[in-house]
């Protein structure tokens, strides 16, 4: 059984910060500024090999009236009275404040076990801050340091003697009793603090008409009909272009993070504006996410003729939201809980969905239907033949098709087939997820025995290649023409000829042929036959042989052929191709 410890101090002495070096990981928001965590958070974390349910506070604040910092301050009385031991933490740099000893005073009229913590104590700077703690008559202080992890083994001491001595209940969760992990999403000051509190039927997350009181993402686990829940309240978002404070950046990332590991999100809407762009990009991104959707529509009490504006609303959600064609559309109060008892029916019923397995036979069953109903199309004069389809995952589900021609498979076709599969096995609602692939070829060689899909990825990726070569031969010649610019400008500044012409070689003329040696034509006439022609271009080459040619006809003046000519005995050179102006033979 683990030991729950809560966290408190005055605001910005280092709490959240020793929560998640606790915790292990980065679950609370972080800020220089004080009074950045509002709500009481919940997470499980160890020290050494002692097991430990923190609870992080809001920033103790000295006000009983109804305000923000009073509501905080609940908040965080009500973890004091939860927790076994209390974690007053005070910072040592700044020594203890009026504050401080105004909260070690309520601790110390608290029937509970208080340990002080001198947090920032790193360095020599924290020592005079730590003395003055012996004043507060809560026991000697511990110096630690939350941001560097110094002091940790004197910390863990001191928990020890508070260790629970009962035996420690292992915690053998199955897919039966782990908990549906439910997010609740939307606007800012749509209702989502007060959709939860309704549903535990307790004050367990700030609320107000402030717009943005929610910053971190608290999760809270309850039961509802024998099942675990666990509920997910996150920060508003807004817009991406009007996120500009650093704080509410953050918040969007926790919330963000709290969406993808999630199984239920729940979009909740003022109902007096619902279906805004904030609220399409919202369920956009989980239906991308494979999150299960369910809609809620908050502040029903205050919609006159509900009845048509509920029907109203879901035609809106169809047309502006066909991938989520049947989504639940639930509209309640949280401040009255009127429609309150019909969310969960339908959060579990989404889940259910969301978990779908279905029988390969029935599947491809249903395949043959769909194709008889609503052929695939011709793609360049060649049909696209579907031939088997099989479920890889659920949770959102997920289908693998096998088809002849699959990256020629049209988008229109592939969404024909995501909504007939939705409404033939009831799904409605679910992201459904269909990956086309071409059968692999067992008498292809090299990339073609794979299928179509990688092919065309290797196809685009030679593409992207070629491409890149082609702009680096552009770069290298465009580097070549600005430097040879560049050297003739000076050249002709210094008055010097253009070092471009001057490198340029003069070009031989084409002159006589020169003859071969007599000594070497007696000894190899083919390679003297060769010489003999050498300049005189390929084509001229390519005619020479070493046997001797003869000519058979000519062609005279007027392009009537003549009559040929008899061949010189021991003639070692080709008649007629001589220059101009020589005379043919020998």
């Amino acid at each position: 059984m683990p030991l729950k410890l809560a966290i408190v101090g005055r605001p910005n002495v280092g709490k959240s910060t020793l929560f998640n070096r606790l915790a292990g990981k980065k679950l609370a928001i972080v800020d220089d500024q004080p009074g950045v965590t509002r709500d009481r958070r919940y997470a499980s974390g160890s020290l050494g090999d002692l097991e430990l349910e923190l609870i992080d506070t809001a920033g103790f604040e000295d006000v009983d009236d109804s305000s923000l910092e009073a509501r905080m301050r609940a908040q965080t009385e009500a973890a004091i009275e939860e927790a076994d031991v209390s974690l007053f933490v005070f910072d040592s740099r700044e020594g203890v404040t009026a504050l401080d000893e105004v909260f070690a005073a309520i601790l110390r009229r608290r029937d509970k076990p208080v340990i002080v913590a001198a947090n920032k104590a790193e360095g020599k700077a924290g020592e005079a801050g730590i003395g003055e703690a012996f004043r507060l008559g809560l026991g000697e202080p511990i110096p630690i340091s939350g941001e560097h992890g110094e002091g940790m083994a004197e910390l863990y001491a001191a928990l020890t003697a508070y260790e629970p001595q009962d035996e420690v209940e292992e915690d053998d969760e199955d897919d039966d009793t782990k908990p549906i992990r439910i997010a609740i999403i939307g606007r800012p000051n749509a209702g989502k603090s007060t959709l939860v509190n309704r549903l535990l039927g307790e004050d367990r997350l700030l609320t107000g008409p402030e717009a943005g009181i929610t910053r971190d993402s608290i999760s809270v686990d309850w039961e509802w009909d024998g099942r675990k829940i666990r509920l997910v309240d996150t920060a508003g978002l807004r817009r991406k272009a009007k996120v500009q404070d650093k704080l509410e950046k953050l918040s969007t990332a926790d919330t963000i993070r709290a969406i993808t590991f999630a199984e239920v999100v729940l979009l909740v809407m003022d109902a007096t504006h619902p279906f805004e762009i904030q609220d399409l990009q919202i369920a956009d991104l989980a239906e991308r996410e494979g999150r299960a959707l369910v809609f809620v529509l908050a502040k029903w009490d205050l919609i006159e003729d509900p009845q048509a504006q509920l029907v109203a609303f879901r035609e809106h959600a169809e047309r502006m939201l066909p991938q989520l064609r049947g989504a639940p559309v639930v509209a309640l109060s949280g401040e009255t809980g009127k429609g309150i008892n019909q969310l969960m029916p339908a959060v579990i019923k989404t889940h259910r969905d969301w978990s779908t397995k279905v029988k390969t036979r029935d599947l491809n069953d249903w395949l043959q239907m769909a194709m008889q109903r609503h052929p695939p199309p011709a793609v360049n004069g060649k049909r696209v033949k579907p031939k088997y389809m099989a479920q890889t995952k659920a949770r959102p589900p997920t289908f693998v098709l096998f088809s002849s021609r699959a990256d020629q498979m049209p988008d229109h076709y592939r969404r024909y087939l995501v909504n007939s599969l939705r409404e033939s096995f009831d799904l409605p609602g679910v992201p459904l997820r269909i990956t086309v692939k071409s059968g692999a070829n067992p008498y292809a060689e090299g990339e073609a025995k794979g299928h179509s899909g990688r092919g065309k990825r290797e196809f685009e990726r030679r593409e992207r290649e070629e491409e890149r070569i082609r702009a680096s031969r552009n770069t290298v010649k465009k580097s070549k023409r600005l430097a040879a610019e560049a050297a003739a400008k000076a050249a002709e500044a210094a008055g010097l000829p253009d070092p471009g012409k001057a490198a340029v070689k003069p070009v031989k003329k084409k002159g006589p042929t020169v003859a071969a040696k007599p000594a070497d034509a007696a000894s190899e006439p083919g390679k003297a036959a060769v010489k003999s022609v050498k300049a005189k271009g390929p084509r001229v080459q390519k005619k020479v042989s070493t046997t001797p040619s003869y000519k058979v006809g000519v062609k005279t003046a007027g392009g009537k052929a003549g009559a040929p000519r008899r061949p010189a005995a021991g003639s070692r050179t080709v008649r007629g191709n001589t220059g101009p102006g020589r005379p043919k033979g020998r």
